[in-house]
């Protein structure tokens, strides 16, 4: 009984830790869009150039649009990481960097598409 027990000890252990390494994919379809983890819109800027590795919002821009974070995910295309100026990673959807809108309060609020008629829902 004792050894039954602390086997299932160490099983249980290690499934735990397992689940706590697990990470959370940084994008995610939903309701024909583009969201982070959270369910929040994800946007793309047209100022930004597909496939050059790099954003150009940054300072007061990435405040009101914030990148889309990468950690350490690793990511299939059509998703890759692009290295901001900061040198923090950002995930990019067909080579363009992806952003939230500070303005989003709540799941299903797309109030950044067509701003300025440069940012734009992601669609997929």
């Amino acid at each position: 009984m004792k050894r039954s027990l602390i086997l299932f000890s160490a099983a249980a252990t290690l499934v735990f830790s397992s689940a706590a390494f697990a990470q959370t994919a940084p994008v995610k379809k939903m309701d024909g869009i583009l969201v982070n983890s959270a369910g929040m819109t994800v946007y793309t800027f047209d100022k930004d150039v597909a496939d050059s590795g790099k954003s150009t919002c940054n300072g007061p821009c990435a405040a009101n649009w914030p990148p889309v974070a990468a950690g350490d995910a690793k990511l299939s295309p059509p998703y890759s990481v692009v290295t901001r100026d900061d040198g923090s990673k950002q995930v990019a959807y067909k080579g363009k960097p992806l952003y939230l809108f500070a303005a989003d309060t709540k799941v299903g609020d797309r109030t950044g598409d067509k701003v300025k008629d440069v940012w734009h829902v992601v669609k997929d």
